[in-house]
């Protein structure tokens, strides 16, 4: 069988799109989606997007699924299921205007609920997008948390849309990817968390490394820097607007009242074919 998909990245990180109806319902997805998404022997991303014309629900976010241009699925590189993704709904967006099926304005059901978009700039098939994140629920600024290395660990726990932990350090000369991927899936989770690692650079911005659940490490998130800079600012450590450093370059947030909007790229890179069973 032959799986049709398109590669898009938002700030690196990656994403395959394929049309949901493409796709036999009788086919095992998180099989698939690791096999497509193994950066060795399949297209290799951090998650595979279903796309579908007619949205697969808007979750909670209390609007009206028919009122979007598209209904994405999320599944992660490790085959778990996740339920949005700030930098793969700007891929999914730029996907539908590249395709012809949206405009300026694209609203995108998730599982996280019903996400408005708007373009700012397109240059061939770049794009610039502003996206409104919604409102970060918290659940605990200074949670402790034990671990192996070091013993106790405070965090901030929160959701955006998914579940966030950020650790505030000094800096990131330690084995944060390990710490990481201890928090990723702690019991304190039961459904594991996206963990950040952030550093308060002034009032203004602040630099963060990504710990993503079902991907691993991820050039950026923006679930991880919306949670981030939403925990920063909480926690009184910045304000309005924050401007998220990271390993592929800067994301820039500001509160509209409580809702987060958030300013990243998101790019079309190739399309292919991915031989699946043959």
């Amino acid at each position: 069988m032959k799986i049709s998909f398109t590669k898009a990245h938002g700030a690196r990180n990656d994403f395959l799109l394929t049309w949901r109806d493409r796709v036999p319902a009788q086919e095992d997805l998180a099989v698939i989606s690791r096999a497509i998404c193994d950066r060795h022997t399949g297209a290799g991303a951090d998650g595979w997007l279903l796309i579908s014309a007619v949205p697969a629900g808007a979750g909670s976010g209390g609007s009206d699924p028919a009122a979007a241009d598209a209904g994405i699925e999320l599944w992660n590189s490790d085959g778990s299921r996740s339920e949005m993704s700030g930098n793969g709904t700007r891929c999914a967006a730029a996907f539908l205007i590249d395709t012809g099926l949206a405009g300026e304005y694209v609203r995108i059901a998730t599982g996280a609920g019903l996400k408005h978009l708007r373009l700012l700039e397109r240059r061939g098939r770049s794009f610039s997008f502003e996206m409104n994140m919604g409102q970060p629920v918290v659940e605990n600024l200074q949670a402790v948390i034990d671990v192996l290395d070091p013993e106790i660990l405070e965090a901030a726990i929160l959701n955006v849309g998914n579940p966030q932990c950020a650790v505030f350090v000094e800096g990131f000369d330690f084995d944060w990817r390990g710490l990481g991927a201890q928090l990723a899936t702690h019991s304190r989770f039961p459904n594991g968390t996206n963990v950040s690692f952030v550093k308060v650079v002034d009032e203004h911005m602040i630099e963060v490394r990504f710990i993503e659940r079902g991907a691993g490490e991820t050039m950026s998130s923006g679930t991880g820097s919306t949670g981030a800079a939403a925990a920063a600012v909480a926690r009184g450590f910045a304000e309005s607007p924050v401007r998220v450093v990271t390993p592929a370059g800067p994301l820039d947030l500001r509160w509209e009242g409580e809702d987060i909007i958030m300013a990243g790229p998101a790019e079309i890179v190739a399309t292919g074919e991915f031989y699946w069973g043959e």
